[in-house]
């Protein structure tokens, strides 16, 4: 019996691990860990830098996923962001919910 509460609770921790392998997944996938790191300024901020910026925000999400989607310049310095117009709408809301959730 033992065992079996020990297996449980290793299945209900990956179970919950999981998504947040899945959206690092896509965002190395997607390119998006060449130019942003979780907790440091790479090319572009830190995820942990863009979920303070958007913190308490109405849409936060919404609004961060479309940033994605577009791209742009001169929010975060002078190195533009270029567009992700190939996500999909799933795949732009999943990767905004994962940052604003702090990347983890």
């Amino acid at each position: 019996m033992p065992r079996l509460s020990t297996t449980l609770a290793a299945l209900v921790l990956s179970a919950a691990a999981a998504p947040a392998f899945a959206n690092l997944a896509l965002a190395q996938k997607n390119a998006c860990t060449a130019c942003h790191a979780v907790d440091k300024k790479v090319v572009g901020p830190s995820y942990a830098d863009v979920a303070k910026k958007y913190a308490g925000q109405k849409d936060a999400a919404k609004t961060l996923a479309a940033s994605i989607k577009a791209g742009g310049s001169g929010k975060w310095g002078p190195v533009p962001m270029p567009a992700q117009a190939a996500l999909s709408e799933a795949d732009l809301n999943t990767l905004a919910t994962w940052i604003l959730g702090g990347a983890k």
